[in-house]
């Protein structure tokens, strides 16, 4: 029987090792007395062990070696899984408690994207939830999404739905964990920039991979998340750490003049703004900075005095000049289209047949 259980321990196995010993000493004909003589620990101490009460030590477990041949580290792994499996249970216990918090967040829509694995207990969903935030409790959840970054409170779409903003958030900072990025460098990323220009006519299944790559080479981590129900944000742009931005898009609007602007938006933060600011695009957000962003992401694919001298030029409205001029600049049409409608120089509703429609594949 011993060598049965030191080739074949049993993971699942919730026993105390207790239990285990008690079977040994049974099958070797030894009593209690007589392995607390052999090991020298008191008989009580023994006896607590084996009904349960107490741990099998570290100490315990190489006495234990020494009288009955089965090593320390089977008695060790015993207990720890013991432990372990005893944990989970108070855990699960506890799991009860967050049930509206559970109600809260978007869980369908998470399984549905393949953010969540799908329980039907819901104890194990919230583990599940808990585990995707890297939280232990909800209370974590409220200190870091809706106390510790002020930025994030003051929000236009923090305040309209914490829960699913928070969500969305925690997805891009997944996603640029996984993204191994080079130290910062600024005048770096501003060369990447540009060659990211002529990417902006390809589609997003060509581009994706690439200006993720170009970016984390200048120490920028782009993750691109798709859009939850009741999150009206477009992208954010923060710092994890001193020399890692991240600048985490959404496909809100799918045109994709109003993408790239966003795009550049955000990358105008990043090369214009402090390393402890955070910005969480909406419509509802203007303020200095977020202009100043603005005008980096306008003149960045087209240079102002570009822009001056094709809309002076008075031939701006049709198709043939729109493309002329993107081919120039070596830019997507869209993005011209999408500057001469937000500056009201033709409607919204003129030339939109040149603006593609983008979908990210998960």
């Amino acid at each position: 029987m011993a060598n049965k259980i030191i080739n074949e321990y049993i993971p699942e196995s919730v026993t105390h090792p207790g239990e285990t010993l008690n079977d040994i000493l049974e099958e070797r004909g030894m009593s209690q007395l007589e392995l607390a003589v052999r090991t020298g620990r008191p008989k009580t101490k023994l006896n607590e062990i084996i009904k349960g009460k107490i741990s099998i030590t570290p100490e315990t477990a190489i006495q234990l070696e020494n009288v009955l041949g089965i090593p320390a580290d089977f008695w060790n792994t015993r207990q720890k899984k013991y432990d372990e499996n005893i944990a989970k249970k108070e855990a699960a216990v506890r799991m009860a408690e967050y049930t509206e918090w559970l109600k809260s967040m978007p869980v369908n829509e998470m399984i549905k994207l393949g953010w969540l694995k799908k329980f039907e207990d819901k104890a194990l969903q919230t583990w599940e939830l808990l585990k995707f935030f890297g939280i232990n409790s909800p209370t974590e959840w409220k200190n870091i999404w809706g106390c510790k970054e002020i930025a994030f409170r003051q929000s236009f779409c923090f305040k309209k739905n914490p829960e699913a903003t928070s969500v969305w958030l925690r997805k891009g900072e997944l996603e640029a964990q996984s993204i191994k990025c080079s130290s910062f460098d600024k005048q770096k990323f501003g060369s990447v920039l540009r060659s990211i220009l002529p990417m902006t006519n390809e589609s997003p299944e060509k581009f994706e991979s690439e200006v993720i790559k170009l970016c984390a080479a200048a120490g920028v981590a782009v993750a691109f998340v798709p859009p939850l129900k009741g999150v009206p944000v477009y992208g954010i742009t923060r710092w994890l750490n001193p020399d890692k931005a991240l600048l985490q898009l959404s496909l809100r609007g799918k045109y994709e003049d109003i993408f790239w602007f966003t795009f550049f938006h955000e990358a105008g933060h990043i090369l214009l703004h402090g390393k402890k600011d955070i910005f969480i695009e909406s419509s509802e957000n203007k303020d200095e900075k977020e202009t100043e962003a603005d005008v980096f992401a306008r003149d960045c694919p087209i240079p102002f005095e570009n822009w001056q001298n094709f809309i002076q030029s008075g031939n701006y409205n049709t198709k043939k000049a729109v493309t002329d001029f993107a081919e120039k600049l070596g830019i997507s049409p869209a993005i011209v289209v999408g500057r001469l409608q937000h500056e009201k120089f033709i409607e919204f509703s003129h030339l939109n047949d040149m603006k593609r429609k983008f979908d990210f594949v998960e």
